[in-house]
């Protein structure tokens, strides 16, 4: 009788959502020509599916800001919106600049995502964006230079300093086991405060830095210590070298530098560089055996929002279903917005993910750490910490005046938003 009851119950929740009545809806996003090529068949399927009509309005990335920005500002963006996720407090500071998709529970299977995630996607506990595809942190390894002088491929923070020494010793003194400068330089120190403290650096709460002058201070001195071992190339090294990107650098390609702490999703980028016979293999999270966390920064690459202005929210929010959940559409999608973040679409799509990316992509998705902040990445906010981090790396501020610095210059950038 019970399932009797689930069934009839079940018809009825699919009769309901498919006898809405047909919208006109709007859809924008940026990207190239395969992404608008199969965003616009995906469109055309769903749009069929449930009787609604979808425009698209797709762009390349340079200007899509601008765009969206006055359109929000106009009350005239579309229905659905492909959204970077820096941006969600841009447009939606305290959470109500774009539809809460919680309340759209009934037609959009939130169950696809795990907490974690949807709460990358939360602002003032309002869900504003749901992520098509994650994306993290992860260590990649030169298996080669490794294996060169005898060692296994390091599992903890210690095992990267002692391999510094060897390496050193058996290959030259300009090898390094690590590559720790700009932006990689400032979630090294991150990812060590993290693992510490358990604690993002912005508490969601209070909008202040969540770690201390202290905590903060002990992570930047652990990068000092990286530079002064031998672990990492110092920023006034790589400056006389010309700055070049790592992937772009004969040590990187000869495997002198042979590590690194990058996006799962740029494995590729990193490994094509390498000189034949080389292999770059991502490993989990190095940490120390206290540590309250991995610290994984985990992250949505991009979000999909629903106006908080659409006249058919609930004619969006199936639309939304359909491309992120539903085999049809997965199936159009594939990876043109990275591996999906819905777990039947990454299902769907795993047969044609390179190996290893799908290993450094479950890696991040496994790792354990706090919901990270978009705030994280905003532009004033990052600048500080890179600008501070550099001038320490010259020896202009010591770590604890650093942590201070960093610390009052985020929570004003923050007080301002």
């Amino acid at each position: 009788m019970k399932l009797v009851l689930n069934t009839i119950a079940a018809l009825l929740a699919a009769t309901s959502l498919n006898s809405l009545s047909a919208a006109e809806l709007r859809m924008s996003w940026w990207g190239g020509d395969s992404r608008h090529k199969a965003t616009q068949e995906a469109l055309k399927v769903c749009g069929e599916k449930y009787g609604h009509t979808i425009a698209p309005e797709f762009t390349g990335w340079d200007g899509h800001l601008e765009k969206v920005t006055t359109q929000i500002a106009g009350g005239t963006e579309a229905d659905i919106m492909q959204i970077n996720w820096p941006w969600l407090p841009l447009f939606s500071i305290n959470g109500d600049g774009f539809a809460d998709l919680r309340e759209y529970a009934d037609i959009i299977d939130l169950g696809q995502w795990t907490e974690s995630d949807l709460q990358g996607g939360t602002i003032n506990g309002k869900l504003n964006g749901l992520p098509v595809s994650t994306t993290g942190r992860v260590f990649l390894f030169n298996t080669t230079t490794f294996e060169k002088v005898g060692l296994p491929i390091p599992k903890t923070w210690d095992d990267l300093f002692a391999s510094a020494k060897v390496l050193k010793e058996k290959i030259g003194p300009d090898t390094h086991p690590m590559n720790a400068v700009k932006e990689t330089a400032i979630l090294l120190v991150s990812l060590q405060a993290t693992q510490n403290t358990g604690k993002d650096m912005i508490d969601p709460e209070t909008k202040k830095v969540a770690w201390s002058e202290a905590e903060l201070a002990a992570a930047i001195g652990f990068y000092g210590r990286m530079v002064s071992e031998g672990v990492v190339m110092s920023q006034k090294d790589l400056a006389g070298e010309g700055n070049l990107n790592l992937f772009e650098s004969p040590k990187w390609a000869d495997g002198r530098i042979a590590g690194s702490y990058e996006w799962d999703s740029t494995y590729s980028k990193y490994a094509d560089p390498l000189q034949e016979g080389q292999k770059l293999v991502p490993v989990p999270h190095l940490k120390d055996a206290d540590a309250v966390s991995e610290g994984v920064y985990r992250k949505p690459s991009m979000v999909f929002s629903i106006s908080r202005n659409s006249k058919d929210p609930k004619a969006a929010a199936q639309i939304l279903n359909c491309l992120l959940n539903e085999p049809e559409a997965i199936k159009i999608l594939g990876t043109s917005r990275g591996l999906p973040a819905s777990k039947i679409a990454a299902e769907t799509v795993a047969g044609s993910v390179e190996p290893e990316l799908a290993t450094a992509h479950r890696i991040i998705m496994a790792a354990t750490g706090p919901a990270v902040s978009p705030l994280n990445e905003d532009p004033k906010i990052r600048n500080i910490f890179l600008d501070t981090l550099e001038e320490y790396s010259y020896g202009q501020l010591d770590s604890t005046a650093a942590a201070k610095q960093i610390i009052t210059g985020i929570d004003e950038v923050l007080a301002e938003l």
